[in-house]
């Protein structure tokens, strides 16, 4: 939660403008443009803009934004059957990653007596594994997210070069027909991206009502993902099966891909 009087405001200008100057700041605001950039530097670190050459651009629409809170109460039942049905997926002995979000964390109290080394950005999924006893737990650190219970940044990127990293589990807050997931935060998703680059197999968890949904940034698209674990009321299978992406259903496991679909080299 940003307080700082200043700093709302220059979040509320990036609201409308999506992009501002740092002279433009300092003559809007009425202080030095040293003052600016230091206040832009703590924006950028709390993940609520991004920096360019002279200003910053937003890096998520704060008017949409839900509260970690609200998050996990919401479709609770879906992600759950969710979390439950992602296990199944998962072998003793992987490395997986699991990122942030309601479904995610539900995902992780559901593995906390498998054997298993766990990288994760997530702190609700670090307090959660922190004493699972056969859990081997990796935390990416870098700038902390309150709004998301995040870590992300270049630290975060950084420090995910150093893992081989077999199945990745990551949230969505929207999803298309035409196979493009979409997050509420552009910091985010770059870390999104990179994960989804280093993994060996790509796996978006969210439930039917992400569906239809456009979020403020796109991390992936249908060549970057394998599979798709949703609930049983999502009713397009069909049409993500065609791009090549296999929907897992809570209740049942019904494959819709194309046999030749070329999913295209990780990176």
């Amino acid at each position: 939660m940003i307080r700082n009087p200043r700093h709302q405001e220059i979040l509320s200008l990036l609201t409308v403008l999506r992009q501002v100057s740092v002279q433009e700041l300092s003559q809007r605001l009425n202080v030095s443009e040293v003052t600016v950039r230091k206040d832009l530097t703590f924006l950028e670190e709390a993940g609520c803009l991004m920096r360019t050459r002279g200003g910053a651009q937003i890096a998520e629409d704060s008017r949409l934004l839900k509260t970690i809170d609200i998050r996990q109460r919401e479709h609770l039942d879906k992600k759950e059957q969710i979390a439950a049905k992602a296990k199944e997926l998962i072998h003793d002995g992987e490395t997986i990653y699991l990122d942030s979000g309601s479904t995610c964390y539900l995902l992780a109290r559901q593995l906390r007596d498998m054997s298993l080394r766990v990288v994760t950005n997530s702190i609700d999924v670090m307090v959660e594994l922190a004493d699972a006893p056969a859990i081997q737990l990796f935390s990416l650190g870098g700038s902390y997210r309150k709004e998301a219970g995040s870590f992300i940044g270049p630290i975060a990127i950084n420090t995910l070069q150093n893992f081989q990293i077999e199945t990745c589990f990551i949230g969505a807050t929207g999803f298309s027909a035409g196979g493009v997931f979409s997050s509420q935060n552009i910091i985010e998703t770059q870390l999104k991206q990179r994960v989804l680059e280093a993994s060996e197999r790509r796996i978006i968890v969210a439930d039917s009502s992400k569906f239809g949904k456009v979020a403020f940034s796109i991390f992936a698209r249908a060549e970057t993902v394998d599979i798709l674990v949703t609930d049983s009321d999502f009713t397009h299978a069909r049409e993500l099966g065609s791009l090549g992406i296999e929907v897992v259903t809570a209740q049942h496991h019904q494959v819709y891909t194309l046999e030749l679909t070329d999913k295209g080299s990780r990176a």
